[in-house]
């Protein structure tokens, strides 16, 4: 029994090492070995496969394994990237549209899902697919069938989607730019590759191979890395991962004369390679920067409800007791300091904040009790009396104005001193009185 399973384990070792060679996949790092062992063990069925992983990883490898091990390895495998598709042709591009659908469909066109029927497509950067098209995938895994842009007639197409994409899924469907029925049809089995920086033993083989191809693209000596080159290599964070490893060793391979590469020869081809800063920090706000915005222009509503209700509960304390004038005239000094600052400079003896007063008069009226329903008559009598007396303090204050004004042959500014009032408040009365 144990020489089974040892034999089996072998077995399934060899495919594995096989696998790589046939498509030239290069390091023995764990978790790299685990994610080809899932996608030949998936590939003889029909089942959906999503593979994520960051940019540069080499996702692009894995669909054309679970293509070339499974039953449809002699139909069609067609890959697309969603995220290079305009949004406006997207749907035209996998599904095909019908003569004059819209402007330039000079002819009926077949779209990659009728182009692969009994293959594989390969959905690179998934992620990027607008809505409307995701609903038109989702239809397509659930039932095979599809409408083409213009046409009102259901076609039918047997393929095996195989999506990849490089962001995370759960924060595009948190956000609402991806569909969640969507993701979980797609991710029927899902496998990550891991990062570069993950696979630190791989590092140095891979660049040994791409040197020696180059080399050999190239017509010139393979270069060589010291052995501080080699651990500046290891230390490197590869935030582009094994296409910017890739894009390095060409780079080197290309411009430098002397093959044996120092430390600082590699330095100076990698991008902050002295820093000690962390990789690549993802801005967890997001579109955030408005979302932290909002929560500053909150922040100060909030605020300014707390100074308002402060300033009503402080202008009713202070009427309570407006029979001593002075007293009243320093806690209103005590109040507007409070709201406008220390610095505010308002002239309380005149009228020139006459504004600010008559915002306290008013919350003063508003705290006033209304009287009880019993002495209705009273009431109304008392307010008639008080109209009354308004209407003669507005003709005195008329009489006055006019004086003064008479006074000092039509001034504003002299007549103001007069009167003792700013020469805003008069002009607001000669308006008001239509002097």
């Amino acid at each position: 029994m144990i020489m089974i399973v040892g034999n089996n384990i072998k077995t399934h070792m060899e495919s594995v090492q096989a696998i790589k060679q046939r498509f030239g996949i290069i390091g023995n790092d764990v978790k790299l070995n685990r994610a080809i062992e899932k996608a030949i063990q998936v590939a003889p069925t029909d089942i959906s496969v999503l593979i994520t992983g960051e940019s540069g990883v080499g996702k692009e490898a894995l669909p054309k394994i679970i293509h070339s091990l499974s039953h449809r390895k002699h139909g069609k495998f067609i890959a697309v990237n969603c995220g290079a598709i305009p949004e406006g042709t997207i749907d035209s591009e996998l599904f095909g549209h019908e003569k004059g659908a819209f402007t330039g469909a000079t002819q009926t066109r077949s779209g990659y899902f009728e182009e692969a029927d009994g293959g594989t497509v390969f959905l690179d950067e998934v992620g990027e697919l607008p809505l409307t098209t995701q609903v038109r995938l989702l239809r397509v895994l659930e039932n095979g069938e599809f409408l083409k842009v213009g046409s009102s007639k259901t076609q039918k197409t047997d393929v095996r989607i195989v999506a990849a994409t490089n962001i995370n899924m759960f924060e595009a469907i948190k956000k609402e730019k991806f569909r969640e029925d969507l993701y979980y049809r797609l991710s029927t089995v899902e496998i990550y590759l891991p990062p570069l920086r993950e696979r630190k033993d791989d590092i140095h083989l891979l660049f040994r191979k791409f040197a020696s191809d180059f080399a050999q693209k190239y017509k010139m000596p393979t270069i060589r890395l010291e052995e501080a080159a080699i651990q500046l290599l290891l230390k490197y964070r590869w935030a582009g991962n094994v296409r910017q490893l890739r894009n390095i060793a060409e780079q080197v391979s290309v411009l430098e004369q002397n093959r044996t590469i120092s430390y600082d020869t590699l330095k100076s081809y990698l991008p902050d390679a002295g820093s000690n800063l962390p990789a690549v920090i993802k801005h967890t706000k997001s579109d955030s920067d408005f979302s932290s915005e909002r929560e500053i222009l909150y922040k100060i509503l909030f605020d300014m409800k707390s100074d308002l209700n402060d300033l009503k509960k402080l202008t009713m304390e202070l009427m309570k007791d407006d029979s001593n004038g002075e007293k009243v005239q320093k806690e209103n000094k005590t109040l507007i300091n409070k709201i406008y600052g220390e610095e505010s400079e308002i002239d309380y003896a005149n009228t020139e904040d006459e504004d600010v007063m008559e915002i306290l008069q008013v919350e003063h009226q508003k705290s006033l009790p209304e009287p009880p329903q019993e002495k209705e008559d009273k009431y109304h009598f008392a307010e008639e009396i008080q109209e009354e007396e308004t209407l003669s303090l507005q003709d005195k204050e008329l009489e006055l104005i006019k004086k003064a004004l008479e006074r000092n042959k039509g001034k504003r500014k002299a007549a103001a001193s007069e009167l003792g009032i700013s020469e805003r408040t008069l002009y607001r009365k000669i308006k008001q009185y239509d002097l």
